[in-house]
């Protein structure tokens, strides 16, 4: 049998399950780890400039294609509690990833050694599994446990922790034999999706809400296939969004309170049937459960039991994988179209569309300084149908949901739960590390860029080129917003004079320095007919320099993105609607 330590033990697993890729921070009580990465060949490691910032890395990584698993990997310590936010990320929206980290030796765990935390038990609520290893002989059998779970039932994380000691002990190991543990997902029955059906059939105006579950399944095809059968339009929420192409004419627009589209929410509230498959009702897709629910059965499939019942009762549930359900319903739709048995939906299915034609939000204003619609309507010229786009939370990734387009399952890589300021960067680097000739476009405000913009210098070092548009009005936009209720403006605004750089007014940071200054490319656009060129030369100069270019874009200080406190049917349009052609001209459909 052969012997090798435990740490090369662990670095064999990885590349027996996939693992090609991991993102980090050395330090001592992980380096016997890192020694083994090194000795081991096979997995390409990006120095991340700060561990947040490495388990963002590893959820973008997992993001952008099925099957990937990210791997993040840190020290002791404050290398463990950095990451606690990428993990409670991942679990947050049932992301994998695989974070490692290194320990005291077992002796001194309990005696306030240096750096001996107990990382297991802080990590254990925002993970499917938190184990510190005390035998170095458990560790192939933890690991191994760790891509069972990951993979197994609803996705999501699990943190390893290594004590040095474990690490460097040799124990018999043979990779040759090794075998990834058998992946578990609960599958419908005929049966069950025969019921769900026949509700889908006793309604006249049906609605499929497809959530990201089918994207983790790697199942929009099938979803597709399904609502083209049956006539069914699609509602994808925002972590589904791009199962069905936003041009389809099923797609009828995302409903929510922010991330919504007007036409959406008026075809929601139209409907008497929805069947949900993949999706957990969250509050900001809902609103209040009396307006969202009323007049309408419901169908819920989801690959976690517990899910079922948990914000409203449905009508029917399926505890299934949203693959295997998704093969029975195209399954027993095509029966029923053979038969002759499926309604012609395609009187409400027009509908929708006619909605998805009139009901828009205005995007083009040629104000100085620019205005945030503007932005979005000239990425929609900018960047065609392959783009992926990476973003997290603020009034800028809410705006970028109401007016983008997207086509593609995983072209929308959102932080959909957590939502940690900070995210886009690193997530955008892991998306751009997992697709390098591929087109990603990542998105921030000014704030969410200043949080974590130290990892673009990992870019700049790892040749990772990606086009980030930054809008920037100096302010927490989405807070100040929000703060409308309490009818306060307080400890919101960012603005500043900069004594080094006086033309920036009171915009403060100069990120286009900051940028260079971390050997990146930077653009600045203060006039809304500079926009499109500069995106154009941002596309130009990520492929020739091969590190990320950032486009700021000066705003507005303010500007109200529509959006409700309550229901999707109250949900206020702040600015002007759109009422000509020429309001939207780069809208799904025309206005009419």
């Amino acid at each position: 049998m052969p012997r090798m330590t435990a740490a090369r033990a662990a670095v064999e697993i990885l590349k027996l399950e996939g693992v090609t890729d991991a993102f980090g921070v050395p330090g001592a009580a992980i380096n016997p780890f890192y020694a083994a990465l090194k000795a081991g060949g096979g997995i390409d490691h990006t120095l991340a400039r700060h561990v947040e910032g490495a388990s963002h890395m590893a959820e973008g990584y997992t993001r952008a294609n099925p099957g990937n698993i990210g791997v993040c990997i840190g020290t002791s310590g404050p290398a463990g509690t950095d990451m606690i936010t990428g993990l409670y990320s991942a679990i947050a929206d049932s992301i994998p990833i695989l974070c490692i980290t290194g320990q005291a030796p077992v002796a001194v765990l309990h005696k306030e050694d240096f750096q001996a935390v107990d990382i297991a038990s802080i990590a254990k609520p925002v993970t499917k599994a938190a184990t510190t290893v005390l035998e170095a002989a458990q560790v192939p059998g933890v690991f191994q446990q760790a891509f069972h779970l990951m993979r197994s039932g609803r996705p999501g994380p699990v943190l390893i922790d290594l004590p040095i000691d474990v690490q460097l002990t040799e124990i018999e190991f043979d990779p040759e034999t090794y075998q990834p543990l058998p992946v578990y997902k609960p599958t419908a029955s005929r049966a069950q999706v025969e019921k769900a059906i026949s509700l889908l059939l006793e309604s006249e105006r049906p609605l499929i809400v497809a959530g990201g579950g089918i994207i983790n399944a790697d199942a929009s095809e099938l979803l597709v296939e399904f609502a083209e059968l049956t006539g069914t339009p699609v509602i994808p929420t925002l972590m589904g969004w791009g199962i069905i192409a936003d041009d389809h004419p099923l797609n009828a627009g995302m409903v929510g309170l922010q991330t919504s589209h007007r036409y959406g929410n008026a075809t929601m509230l139209e409907s008497d049937f929805v069947l949900g498959i993949g999706n957990r009702w969250a509050n900001r897709h809902t609103g209040k459960l009396d307006v969202y629910t009323k007049g309408r059965k419901f169908v819920h499939v989801d690959i976690e039991p517990t899910q079922i019942g948990k914000i409203f009762a449905p009508d029917y549930g399926i505890a299934s994988d949203a693959k295997a359900a998704l093969e029975l319903f195209v399954e027993v739709a095509k029966e029923l179209k053979a038969a002759g048995k499926l309604p012609d939906r395609a009187e409400w299915a027009a509908s929708a569309q006619h909605r998805k034609a009139t009901l828009q939000r205005r995007t083009h204003f040629d104000n100085v300084p620019i205005k945030p619609q503007r932005v979005y309507e000239e990425m929609n010229r900018a960047f065609g149908p392959e783009t992926r786009y990476v973003t997290t939370i603020g009034l800028s990734q809410i705006a970028g949901a109401q007016m983008l387009h997207v086509y593609k399952p995983r072209h929308w890589i959102n932080c959909g739960q957590a939502g940690p300021l900070g995210w886009t960067i690193p997530a955008a680097l892991g998306v751009a590390k997992a697709d390098p000739e591929g087109s990603v476009v990542a998105l921030s405000g000014d704030y969410d860029f200043q949080f974590m913009l130290e990892e673009l210098a990992v870019g700049a070092q790892h040749k990772i080129p990606y086009v980030h548009v930054l809008v920037n009005n100096a302010y927490l936009g989405l807070i100040r917003q929000a703060q409308r209720n309490l009818d306060i403006n307080f400890q919101v605004n960012l603005e500043f004079e900069n004594i080094n750089s006086p033309e920036l007014g009171v915009y403060g940071v100069d990120h286009v320095k900051v940028v260079e200054g971390l050997g990146c490319k930077a653009i600045r656009v203060t006039e809304p007919d500079e926009l499109l060129p500069a995106f154009e030369l941002a596309k130009k100069l990520a492929a020739e320099y091969r590190v990320p270019v950032v486009v700021e874009a000066i705003l507005e200080r303010i500007t109200n993105i529509s959006m409700s406190g309550s229901d999707i049917a109250s949900v206020n349009e702040w600015e002007d609607i759109a009422t000509e052609p020429g309001h939207a001209p780069t809208s799904i459909l025309p206005l009419v």
